[in-house]
Formats: C-alpha cells, sequence, structure tokens
C-alpha cells in the first residue's frame, strides 16, 4: 500500500512496462479534468523549471494532443499524445511519441503506449498508470533520459494544482 503522495514506480524491464502509482487529495472528477484538459495539463505536466505548452488537443478517440516541454533556455521537446480509449472518469489509453511541432514523429525514440486508470478511494483518488513499450531499448532509453525523476516531479505540480481547483 503506498501512502499519500508518494510516486511508486514500477520497472518490469523484462515485459517492457512501467507502472506508475499515484493518489490525489481530490475529487476523481478534479483529477480526471486536470488529466484531460489542455490548459490544466499545461499547469502540472511538465517537471519544474520547465513547462508544457499545448499547441493542439483534442481529447476524443482518435485526437491528438500536440505539446512543446519548454526549459528554462526555450523550446525543448515536441510530443503528441494520439489518445485510442476513453472512458470517462474511469480511464483512457494513448500512444505517446516524441516528434517535431508538426507532430511528424521522430523515430530515434521509443513509442510509449499509455494506460491510465481513475480509481475513487475514501480520501481522493488514485491514478494507476501502466506504460508499454515495444522493446527493452525503449523503456531503457525513456528511464535514462529522467522519466522516473520528471514524471514524480509533474505528479507533485498535480497534487499543488488540485489544492487550488
Amino acid at each position: 500500500m503506498i501512502t499519500q503522495k508518494q510516486t511508486l514506480v514500477t520497472k518490469d524491464v523484462a515485459n517492457k512496462k512501467l507502472v506508475v502509482v499515484r493518489e490525489f487529495d481530490a475529487p476523481l472528477e478534479t483529477v480526471w479534468q486536470a488529466w484531460t484538459d489542455s490548459d490544466l495539463l499545461d499547469k502540472w505536466w511538465a517537471p519544474k523549471p520547465w513547462k508544457a505548452e499545448t499547441k493542439k488537443m483534442s481529447f476524443t478517440e482518435g485526437g491528438t494532443w500536440l505539446y512543446c516541454m519548454v526549459g528554462p533556455e526555450g523550446p525543448g521537446h515536441w510530443c503528441r499524445a494520439d489518445f485510442t480509449t476513453i472512458n470517462k472518469n474511469k480511464s483512457f489509453s494513448a500512444t505517446d511519441t516524441f516528434c517535431d511541432e508538426d507532430g511528424k514523429i521522430n523515430p530515434e525514440f521509443p513509442a510509449m503506449y499509455w494506460n491510465n486508470a481513475f480509481t475513487r478511494t475514501n480520501t481522493g483518488t488514485k491514478v494507476t498508470i501502466e506504460i508499454r513499450f515495444d522493446d527493452e531499448a525503449g523503456i531503457q532509453k525513456i528511464l535514462e533520459m529522467g522519466f522516473e525523476e520528471g514524471f514524480s516531479a509533474a505528479l507533485g505540480n498535480l497534487d499543488e494544482l488540485v489544492e487550488t481547483l
């Protein structure tokens, strides 16, 4: 069992999978909105001092979120999420890739297949994220790029944001 406001990351390299679990002291609908509204995503998605800037987003099955991770020195990495399934206030899945500013996928980086599940708890909401990769090299590359530390920091930003919503 995890404690509140702690990010638990389980790495299963052999099965090309990461599982991230995080609880939030906020209603499920509030946490869901923070994950699915581009204005709110821009406020928490990137680890500080970085920030996310959405170019366009259509949170629909078959829709895309195209955004840039902007660092203190200026634009850094463009990314896109292609939404595959959405079950409102329950779960959604997407394929995440690095890309250029027009959304053209960069094949030098691995695709990540996200499934995000939202569960009501006695004190708020638990989010369970399963991320699958095509191969072990892909999961290793993302981990070497600092995924665990960066995503944990971003989820800390979400803690701060949901307190204000």
